[in-house]
């Protein structure tokens, strides 16, 4: 169990390049003008997340591609995005999962962090559309405003995001990017 103050959970992410924003405090969904507020700067986020607000992560000012790996146990194996994704990883003959900057949700799901170009255009993709199987949603940089993640530090219905696998953020994986890019196209 980590000792680190939400806002100290936070500062860690924006170390590794997250750009955060304010979310309401115990909430998920942001204020109209979020991306203009995503910074990695210390000092703003004082003020970004004073009074015990959560915090999110915007994909296109951190310029990252984020698989989130949804665990829903009611649908079974169908919907676990973890399991899809060790699936995806056999499949290509891999045996290391990503070693990349993660995020554990409120539900045992995962959030996988990964860099990517300054003028990459992947969406956001959910429910069940994603190149990489159900379970995983993708929220990514787009071709405008970009999508975003509740972060680290976070904590909705009384449950926190806390950082499982702290090591920077890794450039996204060849065989994901063509698959995103595919959708793409």
């Amino acid at each position: 169990m980590s000792t680190l103050t939400d806002f100290e959970v936070a500062v860690r992410a924006a170390g590794r390049g997250l750009a955060l924003f304010r979310l309401p405090a115990g909430g998920r969904v942001p204020a109209r003008g979020w991306h203009e507020e995503a910074t990695t700067d210390p000092a703003a986020l004082v003020q970004l997340l004073a009074d015990g607000a959560n915090a999110g992560v915007g994909c296109r000012a951190s310029r990252v591609v984020a698989l989130d790996l949804d665990v829903h146990e009611a649908d079974g194996p169908a919907r676990n995005g973890i399991e899809t994704l060790r699936t995806q990883l056999d499949i290509r003959g891999l045996t290391d999962w990503p070693e990349t900057f993660t995020v554990m949700t409120p539900h045992q799901g995962l959030h996988l962090y990964f860099r990517v170009p300054a003028n990459c255009t992947i969406g956001s993709i959910s429910g069940g559309r994603s190149p990489l199987g159900p379970g995983i949603d993708v929220r990514g940089p787009g071709r405008r405003r970009g999508g975003y993640l509740v972060g680290p530090g976070s904590v909705v219905g009384g449950l926190p995001y806390l950082i499982a696998r702290d090591v920077p953020v890794a450039p996204l994986p060849g065989w994901i990017t063509a698959l995103l890019t595919r959708q793409e196209g």
